[in-house]
């Protein structure tokens, strides 16, 4: 029998997919037919099936997975409540341009046995839904229903070629029972043909353009937030700051790494809000969505602004405008590329005392901006300390090649300052504000290094707020860590609540009733305090590594014995109580 389900997971793995994260239900007869078949006659070349009791999680797996490795995962869920049970990894997938293809059964359309498939149970009434795609359909790049197995593989190869062009992002299949079920001849397509729409460069006039205006400018500055998914990135913006003396780059999304700390034009990760955006003359925004904040900075009038990025429109965002004189739609690698080859030769021509004094500028900022750094990462005299101490000894202790997936909110900076991401690929922050992604997200990474690499892929270390943590499913999250065996640090800064609530109020009323409240009294406390290493230990069946760290001289200690859990194959989760502000 070859039905139209075994032919899905045929197209999939003909395309590149190589996992699928699933939550099965009434719609999947066909489907877990379909598996058993795969897992039995085409082992080695047929996707390998993940178990994801929660729909998020799955999302966030395949997520985690395909922003490392830019392959596309496959993620399986139940009709419309698993639709909706993906909740806002559907957002971070969209916004973070991770490519996932998501299909859900319908509800069968016959009810009376007119075709295998139809409908034989209760629920398959209650979920029978108007238009099951509205319900993601706008997070997604494409969003559609097979109707006959007969071209199944072109309708999977169709959205995978949306999942797959840029701005990557997520799609969503549907089929019915029936569909599914349909008996097929068996067919192939020719993979060649369904690629990835491919963008080019800039026009040699433009490139020309930017070299010149950044080379004559006293403060140039580059602000990226996407471009680091191209792992190439990092050292083509390396080699672009060698060349333009005094050239800082600013990450403004920290999704990925973009640019290496030890460049002393590095200015590290802030979201839209840095002094230098003021007083730079000349700035190139390259594949960021949200460069500055206008309400709380925004670049001089008058200066040349020039916007090269995959989407510039931002088609999905329904305000969204910056006043570049100049915008491009273009791959980011072969813009910057375009542009160091102009600069090259125009440098050569330039006054070297001026160069020099750009140069030796540059160098004196990094070198007050990294003391300033580490002035505030000092534990207090009382044995406290605060994220930054925390992320400098983690640093100073994990392998040297860690992979950093972040989810660390109001946190956030103090994170990048201390890690000081040098490797291309080894930061990634959760792509959008859905808050939960990084624990799956964690997995996906830890399991697509370790299918990357033979077998025994990279150390990953998750980095989680205490609320971000609840939101991220930890009973799914460590359950799967331990039946896959897919061993990652989770470390838990416990600031007893959520702090971005109040930032967020502060910001609009900052004399207001609320800047004097409680966090009881603005409901952000999560005070009594839950057990978050024990949550996890219990979902992992007793089998991780827990532990708890509220002073700084038992930090270290505490940290080499997870590290040693986790190069031993076991999970550990370590629930530590940071001060705020450092």
């Amino acid at each position: 029998m070859y039905t139209a389900s075994f032919a899905f997971f045929e197209a999939i793995w003909e395309a590149g997919v190589t996992h699928c994260f699933v939550n099965l239900g009434s719609d999947h007869p066909s489907i877990i037919e379909a598996m058993v078949k795969g897992q039995r006659e085409a082992k080695g070349n047929f996707p390998r099936i993940i178990t994801c009791p929660n729909e998020m999680v799955a999302m966030s797996m395949a997520d985690g997975y395909a922003r490392l490795t830019g392959k596309p995962q496959c993620v399986i869920v139940h009709v419309d409540v698993g639709t909706q049970g993906l909740g806002a990894a559907v957002h971070n997938a969209s916004t973070g341009r991770a490519p996932v293809l998501v299909f859900a059964g319908l509800s069968p359309f016959t009810l009376e046995g007119e075709m295998r498939g139809s409908r034989t149970e209760y629920i398959h009434w209650i979920q029978n839904v108007p238009d099951q795609t509205q319900i993601i359909g706008q997070y997604c790049r494409y969003a559609g229903e097979i109707k006959t197995g007969k071209n199944i593989k072109q309708m999977v190869n169709r959205a995978l070629q949306f999942a797959t062009s840029a701005p990557q992002g997520p799609v969503y299949l549907v089929g019915a029972r029936e569909v599914m079920e349909e008996d097929i001849t068996p067919y192939s397509l020719d993979q060649s043909v369904w690629d990835p729409v491919e963008l080019g460069g800039l026009t040699p006039k433009t490139s020309k353009q930017i070299a010149e205006a950044l080379l004559g400018a006293e403060n140039p500055l580059l602000i990226t937030g996407y471009s680091g998914r191209n792992q190439q990135i990092p050292g083509a913006l390396v080699e672009l700051a060698n060349i333009v003396k005094g050239l800082r780059v600013l990450d403004t999304g920290g999704s990925d790494m973009c640019f290496p700390a030890s460049h002393p034009g590095w200015l590290g990760l802030r979201f839209g809000l840095d002094p230098v955006i003021e007083k730079s003359d000349v700035i190139v925004i390259l594949d960021c969505d949200v460069p500055w904040i206008p309400t709380l900075n925004k670049p001089k009038e008058g200066i040349k602004i020039f916007h090269i990025d995959v989407d510039p429109l931002k088609q999905l965002m329904p305000l969204f405008y910056v006043p570049a004189q100049h915008r491009y739609r273009a791959d980011p690698l072969v813009a910057v590329e375009q542009i160091t080859f102009e600069a090259k030769d125009q440098a050569a021509k330039l006054d070297s005392a001026t160069i020099s004094k750009k140069w030796d500028a540059l160098q004196a900022s990094y070198k007050d901006r990294l003391a300033t750094i580490a002035s505030k990462a000092t534990p207090a005299a009382d044995g406290s300390f605060g994220t930054g101490h925390l992320c400098k000894t983690l640093r100073s202790l994990c392998p040297q090649d860690t992979i950093w997936a972040i989810e660390a909110v109001t946190n956030t900076g103090f994170v990048h300052d201390n890690l000081q991401p040098e490797l291309p690929g080894s930061w990634i922050n959760c792509g959008g504000g859905g808050l939960g992604w990084s624990g799956g997200g964690a997995l996906g990474i830890k399991l697509a290094s370790d299918v990357e690499n033979g077998g025994k892929g990279k150390f990953v270390v998750q980095i989680v707020g205490d609320g971000t943590f609840l939101f991220s499913v930890p009973g799914s999250v460590y359950w799967i860590a331990r039946r896959y065996k897919i061993p990652v640090l989770t470390i838990v800064l416990n600031n007893k609540g959520w702090n971005a609530p109040r930032k967020s109020m502060l910001l609009v009323h900052p004399d207001g009733l609320g800047s004097t409240a409680t966090n009881e009294e603005i409901n952000i406390s999560f005070d009594p305090v839950p057990d978050y290493a024990g949550i996890a230990k219990a979902a992992a069946g007793g089998d991780l590594f827990a532990a708890r760290v509220d002073k700084a001289e038992d930090l270290e200690r505490t940290i080499k014995d997870a590290i040693k859990a986790v190069e031993g194959g076991q999970s550990a989760v370590l629930d530590c109580k940071v001060t705020l502000g450092s």
